[in-house]
């Protein structure tokens, strides 16, 4: 489990796999700071006094409605900087969850859409992506080829 040091910002996301083995993305919305109208996973900032888990059991909540059942592993650890100059720590997880997988409740409007993403649709994971800006992408595609159907 990764660790918190003075000064860090922490961010945590959710790949959640349906029964299909595709995994769920949520288009950010266009007047986003940070990647506008890109794909992105279910996660967000952990606030001050959360535990890691604790902020992504509440980000599920917050972004789709379904209910964190179970943290199936870490997918990794990554740092990256955002158009804001911001340097974060993001601790990826594969999720599973309980809830209407057919309808979640986006916070509009900063998620205009939503779709499953299976290993034939990963390229589309990059729109409005610079090289270099392809975590989400290579995250998605990493947890399809590694996990086991839900």
């Amino acid at each position: 489990m990764p660790g918190f040091r003075d000064g860090e910002t922490w961010t945590v996301g959710a790949v959640i796999l349906d029964g299909q083995g595709r995994a769920f993305a949520q288009r950010r919305g266009p007047h986003r700071k940070l990647f506008p109208d890109c794909w992105d996973i279910v996660g967000g900032h952990v606030e001050p006094g959360e535990s890691l888990l604790e902020a992504l059991v509440r980000e599920v909540a917050e972004e789709t409605g379904w209910r964190a059942r179970r943290v199936r592993r870490l997918l990794g650890v990554s740092t990256w900087t955002g158009g804001d100059g911001v340097t974060r720590q993001e601790a990826d997880y594969l999720v599973e969850v309980d809830g209407d997988l057919t309808a979640p409740a986006l916070e509009w409007p900063e998620h205009t859409a939503y779709a499953w993403f299976g290993p034939d649709d990963l390229p589309l994971l990059k729109e409005n992506r610079q090289p270099g800006e392809y975590l989400i992408h290579d995250l998605i595609a990493r947890a399809l080829h590694s996990a086991p159907p839900v």
